[in-house]
Formats: structure tokens, C-alpha cells, sequence
């Protein structure tokens, strides 16, 4: 039995007494019922405060109304005990077949264990990383990398339409410094004043020489530049996908902020119409030849310029502009992922989406991501795009590896600043919580072969489980799916780590007190194939939440 399963139960539970007579609810049985793994052992497997929650509605005292409800769980199979604890608590014991029952309902539902329609209906817009196709993604961008792509999936698994999105900063001063500076290099001249000094524009001019020698015969001018900066251009960006597409990150749309000018007399450009439905709205102003936005007329703390005096767009245009683009295309939240010197743009993006006409708390999400240092022989790595000293992903891949680098920066909530130390997240022992997981998801396999070999596989026998540690084990694979969903909720992936954590203790445990294979001239048993059943379910379990954070849930270690 689940904790949805019990809630469920308790639920039915209500509706009988309400049509027994018994009580009376004027607001209507509740749809569902809160229930919670005890803190203490010895008050159940599960607790729940509904009678405190009810009773006033009902007329009665908390715990006669706990009573009542005890006295019609008991009734149900697979219940084996209830007791009404201090002001109207229940502590409830499940019985051991339905708890057995968990394992066996695990192992049928497979890959999908742990999914759920909490979010169905709702199409999501992800961005995150963005970064400017000027040169390789690096320290800076993993976070979002791993916590993006994890909020994601945990969002899918909850049902919800996630479409990830990278926006690609490909227009603007920045990327004519780029093409420049890579011209320079290749033909071996001074890196222009505020250009990219970085060793990888020389590694980038050779390359794109080499690929179409023809950039060096092209006469020297401003055609000649623009020809750098966009082979420059395609080349990064295709590096950047490459980069992420090996560390397991995916997008499903990398859109170009060139997109959304258009050309200089494009009437249909989404800037063009984003202006017209925030004049439409009523919140643009003319002032000293300039057009302004009054964000503050939803807590914004100044008003926001779109178009300077002189007829140029500011940032904050096409950021707006890329807003309306996305609610255009039917989503229904837009959520972005920023680092942590973009505190100040939640309230304006809030106060934008606002002033659009949309519901800031419903339509529009801003999460903010806190720094990275990575620490190796007790010293900090450091990166600098432009200076050509950065940290890029590849050498974090190559130094750490995928599944430890992801990991150790899942298992943390994104608004905290992180320090890792690079020898004690690639160790191979059961203090590397990356280690630790991944070892009893191998140690699953191990046992299963094991069984294959002996002629054994796993069997449903739920009413056999009985052991301590296979309750242990049991409630903490039911807990799963509730994680996945509060993972999603509050856009906390980290809750998934620290729970395939704790699974494990748990397992590693159950399989210390509980022979799962027969030893010597043992007969093989019942028992021994119910165990296996268990052993599968932890199996799935582990292998569903590392795929939730894109780690690999090896076979053999």
C-alpha cells in the first residue's frame, strides 16, 4: 500500500461514515487525505491528522471523530492496526500483505513507477543556460545544465508538456567583438580592445581556416568580418550542442534572439507585435523621446526603457518581446532558470509579464541559481571567458566524469552557493553519494544474475515480507512516487538525490538482515522468491530516480 492508496482508503473511509450517519461534513469528504511516515518507530507505518483537520466541521472533538474514523479503517484488509494517538492523531499499521504488495505492483509498472498526472494539461516553456555562442559552455553554465534538465524531467514525470528551451544571445555588440576577434587571430594581428582573448579564438580561427581556407582571400572590411563572425558563430553553437548533448542535457528548441527582429522593416516581427499588445494593455509611455514600459505599476522599482531616444532597442525589449513569443505558442508557465547576478530581474520579468496582461503568479516563473567552485588538490578552479582562463564543461567531464559532476550538482537546491571537491566526489566508496547509489543499483543486478544462475526468479508473495527491514524497505519505495511530485511542485530535483540516498541505506540494510538466496544444500523457497520480488522493485526504483536526474544506473561496478 502507497501513501496515495491509504489516503485513498482513509478517503472512502470519511464517505462511509458520512453516509452511515455518523458524521457530517458540511464542506464535503475531502479528496484527499494528508499521511506521513512517523518520526518516531512504534507509531505505525503511517500518521495522519485528519480528524484535528475535520472535527470542528463535524461538530465534534478531534479525537471522537478519530475514533470513528479508526474503528472503519480497521474494517479494510489492508489495515492491521489503528490507534488514536494524544488530541486526535491516527497511527496506522498497514497490513503486510498490502505493504508486501508494493513490491510486486513495482516491478509490473516498471519504467512508469513513480509517474503521475499531477501537472497533466499544463504546457511548460524551460529556459535555461542560455548562454552567448561567443565560446565553450564552462563552470558557470553546468548548474543550470544538470538542474534544468532535472526539473525538467521531474516536471514530465509529474505529466506536464516540457518543452526545454536554450535562447541564443546572437545579436548585439558581443558577437561583432567575436567575429572580430577570431578575424584577428586568423590572420595573426592584435585581438581588437574588448575582444575575446581567450586561447580557443586561435584553436576557433585555425579550425574555421582550415575548413574554408577562402576566409583568408576575402579583402580586408566590414564584409570580411561579418564572414568570421558567423562561421565563428556556427561552429560555437554547434560546439555548445555537442557539449551538452554529451552531458546529458537535451533542448527541444534553440531559438535565436535574431529571430525575433526580423529585418529592420519587418511589421510582423515578435518585437514589432509584442510592443502593439503592450500598448493594446495600456502600459507603454513616450517620455523624452523615449518609450517606456510602467513596470511599476506592478511593483517594479522604476520603470523600464524599451526604446532609447536614439531609436535603438534595449535588452529588456527583446526579453519582453521573447515572452510574448512563447505565450504565443501556447504555454501556459514560462519558467526561467538565471544565475546569481540576476536577482533584480525577477520582479521586472514579473512586472513584464504583468503588464502583458497575464497573471505573474500564474504565467511566469523565476528561479535563481547560486555559484559553483570547484575545489582539486585544495585549490579553487577558476574561469574567465575573456581572459582565456575559464573551466570549460568538456574539462569538468574529462576531470570528474558525467554521472558524478551531474550528481553531486543535483543532490543540492539551486539557491545555495556549492563548493566540490573534485577528489571527494569521484572516490569510489560509501561516502560519495553518487558511489552509494549507483552501488546498490549494480548490487541489484548482482543478486538478480545470481538468482538467474540458480535457476530462481522473482515471485509475488507479498504476505511473506514481513521482516523489519523489508517494511523498511517497502515504505521507502512507496514514498517515490509522493517525491517525485514534490520534486516537481517546488522545482526541487535535489529531493530525488537525497531519496535514492536514503533508499539505498535502506536496502543496503534489508539485504545485511535478510538472505535473499539460499545457502549451501538450502532448498529454494517461497520466501527466497518474494525477497527477489523486492530486490526488483528497488531495482526499478533506483534506476526510475537516477534517469530522473540523467545519470546512468550501471549494471556492474
Amino acid at each position: 500500500m502507497t501513501p496515495e492508496q491509504l489516503s485513498a482508503t482513509i478517503v472512502d473511509a470519511l464517505a462511509a461514515l458520512v453516509a452511515d450517519g455518523a458524521i457530517t461534513l458540511p464542506d464535503g469528504v475531502p479528496t484527499r487525505v494528508t499521511v506521513e511516515r512517523p518520526r518516531q518507530k512504534g507509531h505505525g507505518d503511517y500518521a495522519t491528522n485528519v480528524a484535528l483537520q475535520l472535527a470542528k466541521q463535524a461538530g465534534t472533538n478531534p479525537r471522537a471523530f478519530a475514533e470513528l474514523v479508526a474503528k472503519k479503517l480497521t474494517e479494510s484488509d489492508a489495515i492491521a492496526d489503528v490507534e488514536v494517538a494524544g488530541p486526535g492523531f491516527l497511527n496506522i499499521t498497514v497490513d503486510a500483505g498490502a505493504q508486501g504488495q508494493v513490491a510486486t505492483d513495482i516491478v509490473a509498472a516498471g519504467e512508469s513507477y513513480g509517474a503521475s498526472d499531477a501537472f497533466a494539461g499544463e504546457k511548460i516553456n524551460l529556459e535555461f543556460i542560455s548562454a552567448n555562442p561567443t565560446g565553450p559552455l564552462h563552470l558557470g553554465h553546468t548548474r543550470w545544465a544538470v538542474l534544468g534538465d532535472a526539473i525538467g524531467r521531474v516536471l514530465e514525470a509529474s505529466g506536464a508538456d516540457v518543452t526545454r528551451e536554450f535562447y541564443i544571445n546572437d545579436r548585439g555588440n558581443q558577437m561583432n567583438l567575436f567575429g572580430a576577434s577570431v578575424e584577428a587571430a586568423a590572420f595573426d594581428q592584435p585581438i581588437p580592445e574588448n575582444g575575446y582573448q581567450g586561447g580557443y579564438i586561435l584553436d576557433l580561427a585555425r579550425k574555421l581556416v582550415a575548413e574554408d581556407p577562402g576566409l583568408l582571400e576575402l579583402p580586408e572590411g566590414p564584409d570580411r568580418t561579418v564572414a568570421f563572425r558567423e562561421a565563428a558563430y556556427g561552429a560555437q553553437l554547434a560546439e555548445q550542442r555537442e557539449q551538452l548533448e554529451l552531458f546529458q542535457t537535451h533542448f527541444d528548441v534553440w531559438f535565436s534572439e535574431r529571430a525575433l527582429h526580423g529585418s529592420d522593416d519587418d511589421t510582423e516581427s515578435s518585437v514589432v507585435t509584442g510592443l502593439q499588445k503592450l500598448r493594446d494593455q495600456g502600459h507603454l509611455v513616450d517620455n523624452d523621446g523615449a518609450l517606456w514600459m510602467r513596470t511599476t505599476d506592478f511593483d517594479d522599482d522604476k520603470d523600464r526603457v524599451l526604446i532609447k531616444s536614439n531609436g535603438d532597442l534595449t535588452y529588456f525589449a527583446s526579453d519582453t518581446a521573447y515572452y510574448v513569443n512563447k505565450r504565443e505558442r501556447g504555454f501556459d508557465r514560462c519558467i526561467y532558470l538565471l544565475g546569481a547576478d540576476h536577482h533584480g530581474y525577477v520582479n521586472r520579468l514579473r512586472a513584464m509579464a504583468a503588464c502583458t496582461g497575464d497573471d505573474p503568479d500564474r504565467n511566469i516563473e523565476v528561479l535563481i541559481g547560486q555559484l559553483v567552485k570547484i575545489i582539486k588538490g585544495g585549490e579553487e578552479m577558476r574561469l574567465s571567458k575573456r581572459a582565456g582562463t575559464m573551466v570549460t564543461l568538456d574539462e569538468l567531464v574529462e576531470e570528474i566524469g558525467v554521472d558524478a559532476l551531474r550528481y553531486s550538482l543535483a543532490r543540492y537546491p539551486a539557491d545555495s552557493p556549492l563548493t566540490l571537491d573534485v577528489e571527494q566526489i569521484t572516490k569510489a566508496s560509501s561516502d560519495n553519494p553518487v558511489f552509494y547509489v549507483q552501488y546498490a543499483h549494480a548490487r541489484t543486478n548482482a543478486i538478480l544474475r545470481n538468482a538467474a544462475d540458480l535457476g530462481l526468479a522473482p515471485e509475488s508473495h507479498p504476505d511473506l515480507l514481513v521482516h523489519e527491514k523489508e517494511g523498511e524497505l517497502l515504505r521507502a519505495l512507496a514514498e517515490f512516487p509522493r517525491v517525485i511530485t514534490a520534486a516537481a511542485e517546488l522545482r526541487e530535483p535535489h529531493r530525488i538525490a537525497r531519496y535514492l540516498e536514503a533508499t539505498a541505506g535502506s536496502y543496503h540494510r534489508f539485504y545485511d538482515s535478510c538472505r535473499v538466496l539460499p545457502m549451501g544444500d538450502e532448498e529454494p523457497g517461497d520466501l527466497h522468491k518474494a525477497r527477489l520480488t523486492l530486490v526488483q522493485a528497488t531495482k526499478t526504483v533506483l534506476a526510475n530516480g537516477l534517469h530522473l536526474l540523467g545519470v546512468s544506473a550501471p549494471e556492474r561496478m
